[in-house]
């Protein structure tokens, strides 16, 4: 079995802010990260934990559903798989009220809450 370099990208769709249909969100990420990276996986939804450092530290518990992603190395050189990508994250900020939508790449953290077209982190 040959090795492959490449990316590994992870997408929660938590239910903390707003409640939204986790199940489209989920079918969502699955169609673009299909088209943009060949497959994608959806896990059923598990429990999450994270510190609201804005009231004290206090914990809030949610509900999460994680979509996760293998590309081929080099695929993120290409700027309409970047556009594409960029796209369906604006989208699901807007449509689904949400404070923060973030992705995870190879380990690293990006996160956005500018929904603009032209937002940023």
């Amino acid at each position: 079995m040959a090795k492959r370099a490449g990316h590994s990208l992870t997408f929660d769709i938590e239910s903390r802010c707003e409640p939204i249909d986790q199940t489209y969100w989920a079918d969502q990420a699955l169609t673009i990260f299909g088209q943009l990276f060949r497959g994608a996986t959806a896990f059923p939804p598990g429990r999450g934990v994270w510190r609201d450092d804005e009231r004290g530290g206090a914990l809030v518990y949610d509900d999460t559903q994680m979509v996760t992603s293998y590309a081929a190395d080099g695929v993120f050189d290409e700027d309409e798989i970047l556009k594409r990508l960029k796209a369906f994250l604006l989208r699901m900020g807007r449509e689904a009220n949400q404070g923060e939508i973030g992705i995870i790449i190879d380990g690293t953290y990006l996160g956005i809450v500018d929904y603009e077209e032209g937002g940023s982190a």
